[in-house]
Order: C-alpha cells, then structure tokens, then sequence
C-alpha cells in the first residue's frame, strides 16, 4: 500500500478529489505512486524529446502496479546563452531547477522519483535533488545526439563564429551548411562536454542503470532503459533504498575515478561537490588532484581525444571504463539495481552488452581499444589538475588532457580584462599576442553568475596565431568542450576580493601544471620574490576598490548574493 493512500488522505478529501480530476483512476489513488519529472520542452534538442523517455518511464511503472504523475521544469542551454547576458543565468538554474523538483517532490508524499535529463545543468540538477529529497530515485539521462558531417559536433560553431566576426573569407553556403547539420538530432552534444559528462557521473555514482548514459537519443535502446527504469524505481520503493544508501563518499570517489579516466568536464568539479554537500559530505578539491594523479587517462573522447561520445557508448560507455578499472574502484557500493557495482559488471559483462555494442563500431571502421584505450597503454595519469599559488590561494582548475604538453607550463604578461566580452573582443579584434596570459575577471559565482568561457576560448584554438600559444586565466567556468591552456575557478574569486582582482595588464603570471602551482610572480613587467609581491598587492588593495555589480533583481540576484565560492560547488 502506497505512503500516499494512508494518512494523508485521511486528513482533507480532496486530495483524492483533484487528482482524480486530473485523470488519475480511482485504483490509480490507492497504488504507491511515483514522480516522473522532466526537463522536457523546446529549449534545445536535449530536452525536446525528453517526453518519450518519461512516457516510457510511466509505462514501467505501471506494468509493475504503481502509478506515475508527471511533472515538467524546462532547463537552458548553454549554447543559446553563448556570447550574451543569458550565460549570467545558466548556473543559477541548476539552483532553479533543484529546488522545484524539491517542491513538486514535497507538496505530496511520493513512494519514489525518477528525473530525466540529458544536458549541462539540469542533471547536477536532478542529482542534487535526489540528495536532497532522499527518496527512492532513479535517473534516466538524455542521451547522445547524432554525429555531424566527417563525425563533427556542434563545436564547429567555434570556427565558423570566428570567421563570421573577422569577415576572414566565409561564405553565406558555409555558415547555412553548419547550421542545418550542426545538430542533427535530438540529445546531448556528442563531444565529451558537461552534458555528457554529468550523464556519465550520474551512472557512475550509481543512480542511474548500468550502461544507460550517452546512449544515442534516436537508438530503440534509449526507450528500452526508459521502461526498465520505470520497473526499477517500483522495486526501490518497496525496497526503500534510498538516495542516502547509494551516494556514499566512496560512490563519489568512484565517480572521480571514472572522470579521470575518461577526460571529464571541469565543471563536475563544481557539480559533484554541490550534489555531495546536499548529503553533508565534503568533497575538497583535493580528492580531485589525488585521484588524478593515479588514474590512467583511457578516454579516447573528444575535445581531449579523437572519439564521439556515441562511439564511446558503442564501446562500452561507462561500464567498459569501469570494468578497465575495476582495481581502483570500490565494488561493493550499492546502485539503483539494488546490487553493487561489481555485480552490475558481472551482469552487464554476461549479457553480452560489450559484445553486440561493439558492432556498431565496425559501421565506422572503428575498435574498442581506439575509443577506449587498454589500461596498460594509457601514455598519461588522470585529465584535470588543482593548481594552487598566490593566484588562487583556494584552488584552480585546468583541464590538462585538453591542453598541448608545451603549454602546460607557462610564465607571461597578463592581459586583463573585467568581462568575457572585453576579452573576446580584444582576441576578435587581434589585440591578444602569442605568449601573453588572458586574464578574465569579475566572472565568477558572486561576480556575475559564472558564465562559460566557451566563446572566447573558441576563439583563441580556431585563430592560428593565438592557438597553442596564449593561455587564459580566470575565475569563470569553461564549457567542458573547452581546448587549450585554460585555467578557471580561480579562488578566491574577484568579486570577493581575491588576489585576481588586484592584478592589472603588465604583471607576470607563471603557472606550471605538473608542479601544481598558480602564481603572479611579477609586478608590472619586474619579476619579484614572493614577499615583495604580497607587499605590493597589498598597497593595490588599500588603493583600489573592486567593481561593484551592476543592480539585479530576481534569480540572479540571490544566487550572486549568496553563492559559494567555485571550490565548494558555486552552490546556495
């Protein structure tokens, strides 16, 4: 008997009397019942077909006596928030989005959840929400768009964007031709951006089935899992396994484990995190660094690879990386199965999963030990690192599997510039110089929203002269398609008064990636000892006063007010 048909429909008739005047049946009312919730709607083609997967979802539900009610919170994109005041609100929503999955979650007594979504924000969404409202849950990702023409991805926006601005020879057919193929399906972009990414955490944290992330959107095998996970979330429920039981901080470390592994967003250093402290666990940047160092970078996937993410499902996906790394993980956390990680790879190994994918691999003339490689073949450790130093005296990170080896070490004159848009232009307008060091500011958390920097650093791999040789610096986010010597989250971050805001356009900036460190270590073009430095950034901050916002109101007002620093999640 459902939690719902007991007490509190006792307390007000109705309860029982809306629902039904909603469509549900009168034996709907007295079965356990189950939130379907969505980020369904036209935003962008990873939620457009999100209401399949929920319809498939119901179905499960009710093939296995429960009764399903569907609720809808439409997430953005990053992608049509590029290069305006938009982008300002993208993370904010990930706040937006969990707190009305809690209020839906909360306004009835629901025996279970299951959340749907394939992109950037709306999963660390859900999944925060899962933590947070501790029901039995499941979580079905979007899964993958389509490949593009020569197996591109929608970063081809990068070039043509550039071009458009410098009027550098291209043609109206050009920029028509990408804009009709650019996406060509439903689903998450299928480079290994934030989208796919979180698709990937979700499974490898357990709350979503074995295998289901980055499934491609338009295959019959993303429905199947729809419908599987509908039966699943019935037996939770009778279960009650809850949300609490699965996200363990070795659910977590197993996490990072696989994000290494596959060359990971940076941003799932701000996401995993916030969905931890949701539970009172404290992820530091630290464990990120840790695991890092000793975790073989198998993940063949671009923008740090050669692979897209449907080839990287057709190889394994996720369990195929887990089961490569099966002595670093610990296998006997519990999942949404009901059993634990190592009985999920002994199953989905059994099933002959690994071996029918890996045929759709040979459509492309491609095999597994491409897209995925051979642990004793990986050529280097982990794919991000924290970076520490008198810049960023909290932390910074830097995708290093996505930046050439030669510039991973790196001293230069800062270039600095108060917003994206300043930067941008500068590089457009053929302002940055090889060897010079971009620094961008102002745009963190409490500056204004912690936008992506996609945009600009786009802009700086698709011109020749700057590609390879400029690197950037700020306490912004990148998109995880993001290519380069790209430095972000510095923290303590400007608006709230860190070492960022003090440095002016002249001062050295040395970083060094193996060792780790993050440093200014010269004032206007004269290189000084460490002191001398404190001394002078000292005398700037008696002296200058840091910018002051621009007047908000609304959602973005309260997430700059009150959110924290990147470090901790750039969560309220």
């Amino acid at each position: 008997m459902s939690i719902c048909s007991s007490r509190e429909r006792n307390l007000w008739a109705q309860f029982d009397a809306l629902q039904l005047g909603s469509g549900w049946d009168e034996a709907d009312i007295v079965k356990p019942q189950i939130l379907v919730e969505d980020v369904f709607g036209d935003s962008h083609p990873g939620s457009v077909h999100l209401n399949q997967l929920s319809e498939q979802i119901c179905r499960g539900i009710y093939e296995q006596g429960g009764a399903p009610g569907r609720f809808h919170t439409t997430d953005l994109c990053d992608g049509c928030a590029q290069g305006h005041d938009g982008m300002n609100v993208i993370l904010a929503s990930r706040e937006t989005i969990c707190d009305m999955v809690e209020l839906h979650a909360g306004f009835v007594p629901w025996d279970g959840m299951v959340l749907c979504s394939s992109c950037d924000k709306s999963i660390p969404a859900h999944l925060k929400a899962i933590a947070r409202v501790n029901i039995p849950s499941v979580f079905v990702p979007g899964g993958s768009m389509r490949p593009g023409p020569n197996q591109t991805t929608s970063l081809v926006a990068g070039s043509i964007s550039l071009r458009q601005k410098q009027k550098d020879g291209i043609t109206p057919e050009e920029i028509r031709d990408y804009k009709l193929t650019g996406c060509p399906s439903a689903g998450a972009c299928t480079f290994l951006g934030t989208a796919s990414t979180m698709q990937c955490m979700a499974e490898a944290l357990g709350l979503a089935l074995p295998g289901s992330a980055l499934v491609p959107a338009t295959m019959r095998d993303i429905l199947a899992y729809a419908r599987k996970a509908g039966r699943v979330i019935m037996s939770l429920a009778k279960k009650k396994l809850l949300p609490s039981d699965i996200l363990t901080e070795a659910a977590f470390r197993n996490a990072i484990v696989v994000h290494s592994a596959i060359g990971g967003s940076t941003n799932a250093t701000i996401h995993l995190p916030s969905i931890a402290r949701e539970l009172g666990i404290t992820l530091a940047p630290e464990l990120f660094d840790e695991i890092n160092h000793k975790i073989p970078h198998i993940g063949n996937i671009h923008p740090s690879g050669e692979h897209l993410t449907e080839s990287f499902w057709f190889a394994g996906g996720v369990p195929a990386v887990q089961w490569a790394l099966r002595d670093y993980l610990d296998l006997d956390v519990v999942t949404v199965t009901g059993h634990t990680l190592g009985e999920n790879l002994e199953e989905i190994s059994k099933s002959g999963f690994f071996r029918r994918n890996e045929g759709y691999l040979n459509n492309y003339g491609l095999k597994k030990e491409q897209v995925i490689i051979p642990v004793e073949e990986a050529a280097e450790k982990g794919s991000i690192a924290i970076l520490k130093g008198n810049l960023a005296p909290e932390g910074a990170v830097v995708k290093y599997s996505a930046c050439a080896k030669d510039m991973r070490s790196l001293c230069g004159t800062a270039r600095v510039y108060d917003s994206e848009e300043d930067a941008h232009k500068a590089v457009v307008d053929g302002e940055i110089h090889p060897g010079e060091i971009l620094v961008i500011r102002y745009e963190g958390p409490r500056g204004s929203g912690m936008p992506e920097m996609l945009m600009t650093t786009e802009a700086i791999v698709c011109d020749h002269k700057l590609n390879g040789k400029v690197s950037l610096v700020t306490d912004g986010r990148f998109s995880g398609a993001t290519r380069g010597a790209a430095i972000g989250h510095v923290s303590p971050e400007a608006a709230a008064g860190g070492p960022l805001a003090y440095i002016r356009t002249g001062d050295i900036i040395s970083y060094d990636i193996e060792a780790r460190t993050l440093n200014i270590t010269g004032i206007d073009g004269e290189e000084m000892d460490e002191q001398e430095i404190q001394k002078k950034l000292e005398e700037r901050r008696k002296t200058w006063e840091l910018k002051k916002p621009p007047v908000r109101k609304g959602v973005l007002k309260r997430y700059t007010e009150h959110a924290l620093s990147a470090m901790q999640g750039a969560g309220y």
